[in-house]
């Protein structure tokens, strides 16, 4: 069946389509009713259904004969290591975790905290709450205390997981002091704390609250798994913003199962045996959904990378894995590859390894701009697929269908709306808007499966954040619009839509005119307040490495592109060339942080900055370049 086809029937018979998606997994009890709404009215997925994630995506494969194929493959340059385990190991490890959960009276139900970097064990750790119908919520490893605090609080963890430390590049970052120092802020107190012990790190236990992970482990009877609703909570997973109080989104059993595998058959085109890494962090929604959960209820082989794309050792890195490991489809932040590009510009470190294994190379997390998927294109010789998703849904709202139909991959846009996601582009009074005209992107009710039906004791929230600007369609809060064939482009956030004179403009618009500059490996564009414009934007701009080139005549050149190719509509007069753009750890620009910097508005630095260090380096690089005239205010 061709996507289109597919697709007109996924949205016109939602119920017919995603039971027959549901047949693709094992059911303790199969779901007689597909469709149905929940006390608060919201839409819910195999409601009278059981399942267990970890039985499917562990014990289901080894009972189908498939024990000794490699589930999970541990990279990690930081502490040159490489070790493989088999779906019977993963199996045999998971069990006993479990079990050493259950002797710590976790219960179905029950939440865990997991405070762990990337390592195996933190796989099994998800594996194992999942296993008993426990609830995990992974919290990213180095978070500062009150920020662990926070969530502590939220989630009311009956035990908390953690590892004694993390490692960034040549850095080791301790996590006991951080995660005592949140015990101590929590209202909150878990029972018990499990420790795993890495050699850069050791830990001082404080009994009979700390364990050891070691002895704790090894002590313990492995147990079964256990069935539980298909609506039952699987986890939760905090949104981190640069403002408010973290959202802790809600992802079930029964249809997160049923939509990742079919995501991975239908968005990335891999199955049993194949092997699949997504560079991200177990941390966030990716490592979630595409290193623990999607490959293994795939069958798939999936690689678990403890480094960067560069400086471990350089930026050759993923060219090393994908050879190491045959890998068949890759998936990363496109911020992964501006950096890898601006120390390789030409690609060089490509040459000393054999990628001919790589069928596609997916990205998502930031907008993939033109010049780097030209840039990949030119050098990886494969399909190069931006596809776009949220903490929120879980899995692709757009994508290039792989599995069902490789469309035409255009640059800028990230695909066609995937099965399920009914897509509309809509106005300010709600109406929708022709095809390329820009406007906030929506998706009109019931969401598929696995997106959240609520917020973590806070339903209300729910409603109030997604629901209520456009009654029956779900705000996703990025702003873009759609071609005449069906093709979305996320411009950014709508939040990064710019009134220069009355006139509405994405700053991701004169982004990509300012990345096309041979000289330019990065840039970001925000808008700052202006008496007679309103706003006027204004562009960061991050060199590659060995550019030689006059600062002045590059702004001045830049002006006139962005005003050729946006018109002097834009107004963009003013660009600054730094040294470091503030990141999240996942890659995405601070852009809200950056324009408040200029405006001289009072500004969260977010708990999710890869380094807070670049905030004061920022600041003194405007002031210089007299963007601001006095260091700003942070809170």
């Amino acid at each position: 069946m061709h996507y289109q086809d597919l697709y007109r029937r996924s949205i016109t018979d939602p119920e017919g389509f995603w039971a027959e998606r549901a047949n693709d997994i094992p059911w303790y009890v199969k779901p007689q009713t597909t469709l149905s709404n929940d006390a608060n009215g919201v839409a819910r997925w195999y409601a009278d259904g059981q399942v267990n994630t970890c039985y499917c995506a562990v014990d289901y494969h080894v009972e189908q004969g498939r024990g000794d194929q490699t589930a999970l493959i541990y990279d990690s340059p930081v502490t040159d290591t490489v070790a493989s385990y088999s779906y019977s190991q993963l199996k045999e490890w998971t069990a006993r975790v479990a079990g050493g959960l259950r002797e710590l009276g976790v219960a179905k139900g029950d939440v865990v905290i997991i405070y762990m970097p990337m390592v195996p064990e933190t796989v099994i750790a998800m594996l194992a709450c999942a296993r008993i119908g426990a609830v995990h919520s992974v919290v990213f490893g180095g978070f500062a205390a009150d920020e662990l605090a926070m969530r502590i609080d939220d989630a009311t963890p009956k035990v908390v997981l953690a590892a004694s430390c993390g490692i960034e590049t040549d850095r080791v970052i301790p996590y006991q002091p951080l995660l005592n120092g949140a015990l101590n802020l929590a209202a909150h107190k878990p029972a018990h704390v499990v420790m795993l012990e890495r050699p850069q790190a050791p830990v001082q236990l404080s009994a009979p609250r700390d364990l050891d992970w070691a002895q704790w482990q090894a002590a313990a009877e492995p147990v079964d798994c256990v069935p539980v609703g298909a609506t039952d909570p699987l986890y939760i997973l905090y949104t981190s913003g640069t403002t408010g109080k973290p959202k802790g989104i809600v992802r079930d059993n029964g249809g997160h199962a049923v939509a990742l595998k079919y995501s991975m058959s239908a968005v990335y085109d891999v199955g049993v045996g194949d092997v699949y890494w997504a560079a991200s962090d177990v941390g966030w929604v990716v490592g979630h959904s595409y290193i623990v959960y999607g490959p293994l209820l795939a069958g798939c082989t999936t690689v678990l990378y403890e480094g960067k794309p560069v400086k471990t050792p350089d930026a050759g890195a993923f060219w090393r894995v994908l050879s190491d490991h045959r890998v068949n489809s890759f998936f990363v932040a496109p911020t992964a590859f501006r950096a890898i590009k601006k120390e390789d510009p030409d690609c060089e470190l490509l040459a000393n390894y054999d990628i001919s294994s790589l069928k596609y190379q997916f990205v998502a997390g930031e907008r993939l701009d033109p010049p780097t998927y030209y840039w990949l294109e030119q050098h990886l010789k494969v399909p190069v697929i931006d596809h776009w998703w949220q903490t929120e849904t879980g899995w692709s709202i757009c994508a290039n269908p792989a599995g069902i139909e490789l469309l035409e991959c255009r640059a800028g846009s990230c695909g066609v709306p995937a099965p399920g996601w009914d897509l509309r582009v809509l106005d300010e009074a709600g109406q929708e808007v022709a095809a390329g005209e820009e406007g906030a992107i929506v998706v009109k009710a019931p969401l598929p499966p696995s997106a959240f039906a609520t917020v973590w004791r806070d339903h209300e929230r729910f409603e109030q954040s997604y629901w209520s600007q456009y009654p029956g369609f779900y705000l996703t809060g990025d702003g873009g619009y759609c071609d005449e064939d069906g093709y979305v482009y996320v411009m950014g956030r709508t939040d990064d839509v710019i009134n220069v004179a009355g006139h509405r403009l994405s700053t991701g618009r004169i982004e990509e005119v300012l990345a096309e500059h041979a000289a330019v490996a990065e840039c970001a564009v925000v808008g700052i307040r202006d008496e007679q414009k309103g706003q006027v934007p204004v562009g960061l701009l991050l060199l590659k490495d060995g550019a030689n080139i006059d600062e002045p005549g590059l702004v001045a050149e830049l002006v006139q592109k962005v005003r050729d190719a946006v018109g002097p509509i834009a107004n963009f007069k003013r660009a600054l060339v730094v040294s470091r753009l503030p990141k999240t750890r996942s890659g995405k620009i601070l852009r809200q942080v950056i324009r408040k910097m200029i405006d001289g508005d009072a500004y969260n630095v977010p708990s999710t900055i890869d380094d807070p260090d670049i905030v004061h380096e920022l600041e003194a690089t405007l002031i210089e370049g007299a963007f601001i005239s006095k260091k700003t205010r942070s809170e």
